[in-house]
């Protein structure tokens, strides 16, 4: 089929969707086919399709913090496989030292080929799986020291050859993993999912021709780049900086650092993260691409969500990572971890543009998911893992509320439902809600704490527990007051409550309750110049109480349910003075 012409603005734009609807074609695959919860309902997976030379031409509306680390991945499966890629070949790998984020989350990687088997592109998929062996039930925490405590490593490898799946190598992996059937049906569904990518590849490429294709690509990576450099052509030239924190390490650390000079130039952009902490001791070590994935979710939440991400986006923007830091660690480290460090890079690169862009970047928000894995061994030996992922809060935006019960940027995950924590019959849980008085006090509110409560129902359960922000509170913007902290309990059938650390793994025992909570958003702007009708709503909402309205807010609510406003003046005046 001869190539249809390029250069009109309606044919770039049919292709501009095309290619990204195809994207999210991938994303639906895997969503409607993987077998564990962690995907299939909390939705920890991402899908991308690359160009010839492995550059990203589209990704799906999935987790950001996983996209932009495919160059990365591509760049290592061509190192090492090169000219031997073949028609009908899928690779693996999720060695963070070669490609991969943390080993949970293995790339498949579908090269794509016409039928004279010319290559015309890669179809990509990357799934959070739900445990890949190590010492922890669900590969990931905190506590490992080492790589080679959290499970199989797996470098660019070829699972199938010219359409023959290996399957020596797939019952290698299967064996050194907790439930290999979920791990297997996950696969599967990335295989699936490359498929639909790699057929509708080859579709665009008969219709526009190989090298209208190639064309079509390099427009809109063009694009991309384009937009970007225009909206940071708006920013004033300087630099600017900012310190952020996670609270420890989980084996007892100090405060972590977290420090970035975002420096801007006329049309580009430097991060210079110098001064943030070594790499640590535990499992909170991310890799250097997993950093400039963070850092490209927070710009683009903050500038472009409407510029299409690819790797035009990415060109205007360059890093200084230092080595062996907590943003870029050095094997062995443990990895498994790292997604705390990607919301905590969020939060710091959005911490240095607030001045720059003060209209567009929203406080802090609840600092990451919680995640709590639940691991119990059946009486047959076989094993279970649950997820429990529990998104909290938007800090408050610069001209509304932060959002309550929504995933952080950078994440894109769903809170687990509860039928599907409950199905096991191992566990039950007892609440599920939203606490008052936890969104930051502002002209504009943070959003609220989640809470969820959990009773452990078999005899013996492994829970390990990732949450930060207890400590290092979400920060507010404008005069906008600080979020609320994270905890989680455990009533352990005696009359005392324990307060657990933020990171911990412990073994419950059946009767065990534990309650967890997410930090609330910081606030945005003076509390006290709120709208004392919103103040109102949220006392008959139950978002604030009527303390908290007085205490918060300066405003006096009457036991009818109204505004006194000649007290609430008063008030006001007196916070002022």
């Amino acid at each position: 089929m001869s190539p249809r012409p390029i250069r009109d603005a309606a044919t770039f734009e049919v292709f501009r969707n095309a290619v990204s609807g195809l994207a999210d074609e991938m994303a639906i695959t895997i969503l409607r086919t993987a077998h564990s919860q962690i995907v299939a309902s909390s939705m920890d997976f991402s899908a991308a399709l690359c160009d010839a030379s492995g550059r990203v031409i589209a990704q799906a509306n999935t987790c950001p913090v996983h996209l932009g680390s495919i160059p990365e991945a591509m760049g290592a499966t061509l190192d090492a496989f090169g000219d031997r890629i073949g028609p009908g070949d899928v690779y693996l790998l999720n060695d963070p030292d070669l490609g991969g984020m943390h080993l949970p989350d293995i790339f498949a990687i579908a090269p794509v080929f016409t039928d004279h088997e010319d290559l015309i592109g890669f179809a990509v998929t990357v799934v959070n799986h739900a445990d890949v062996g190590g010492w922890a039930a669900g590969s990931m925490a905190v506590q490992s020291t080492s790589i080679f405590a959290e499970g199989v490593q797996i470098p660019p490898s070829r699972l199938v050859e010219a359409g023959t799946l290996n399957e020596t190598f797939l019952a290698l992996i299967l064996r050194n993993v907790r439930e290999p059937a979920l791990l297997q049906g996950d696969l599967e569904a990335q295989l699936a999912a490359c498929h639909a990518g790699g057929e509708g590849l080859k579709d665009l490429a008969e219709r526009h021709g190989q090298d209208g294709l190639a064309a079509l690509n390099d427009e809109l990576l063009n694009y991309s780049e384009t937009l970007l450099r225009a909206a940071l052509a708006e920013a004033p030239d300087g630099t600017y900086t900012y310190e952020d924190h996670i609270d420890d390490d989980g084996l007892g650390s100090p405060p972590i650092p977290f420090r970035v000079a975002v420096t801007i130039t006329g049309h580009a952009l430097h991060m210079d993260f110098t001064g943030s902490s070594p790499q640590v001791a535990s499992a909170l070590n991310a890799t250097a691409s997993f950093t400039k994935s963070a850092s490209y979710a927070a710009i683009q939440g903050a500038l472009g969500s409407d510029i299409p991400a690819n790797n035009g986006f990415y060109r205007p923007i360059t890093f200084t990572i230092p080595p062996a830091s907590i943003l870029n660690g050095r094997r062995p480290s443990a990895r498994g971890a790292r997604g705390l460090v990607a919301y905590r890079i969020i939060d710091t690169v959005l911490g240095a543009l607030a001045p720059v862009f003060p209209h567009r970047v929203p406080a802090a928000g609840d600092g990451g998911p919680n995640s709590v894995a639940i691991g119990v061994t059946e009486a047959d030996g076989s094993s279970t893992v649950l997820w429990d992922i529990l998104c909290g809060a938007w800090g408050a935006r610069p001209d509304r509320d932060g959002v309550d019960g929504i995933s952080p940027l950078g994440a894109n995950l769903a809170n687990t439902p509860v039928e599907e924590l409950e199905h096991s019959g191992h566990l039950r849980i007892d609440g599920y809600g939203y606490l008052p008085d936890t969104g930051g006090p502002g002209r504009w509110r943070g959003g609220l704490s989640t809470f969820r409560d959990m009773t452990i129902l078999h005899p013996e359960a492994s829970v390990q527990i990732r949450s930060d922000r207890r400590t290092h509170l979400p920060y507010g913007l404008q005069g906008g007051r600080q979020g609320t902290p994270s905890s989680n309990t455990l009533h352990d059938g005696t009359a005392r409550r324990q307060l657990l650390p933020s990171k911990v793994i412990r073994t419950f025992a059946a009767g065990d309750r534990h309650r967890q909570v997410t930090a609330g958003g910081g606030g945005h702007g003076d509390p006290c110049t709120r709208d004392a009708t919103r103040v109102l709503e949220d006392v008959l909402d139950e978002k604030v109480t009527v303390a908290g309205a007085a205490r918060d807010y300066g405003v006096v609510i009457t036991p009818d349910g109204s505004v006194d406003t000649t007290a609430t003046h008063k008030l006001r005046t007196a916070r002022r003075r």
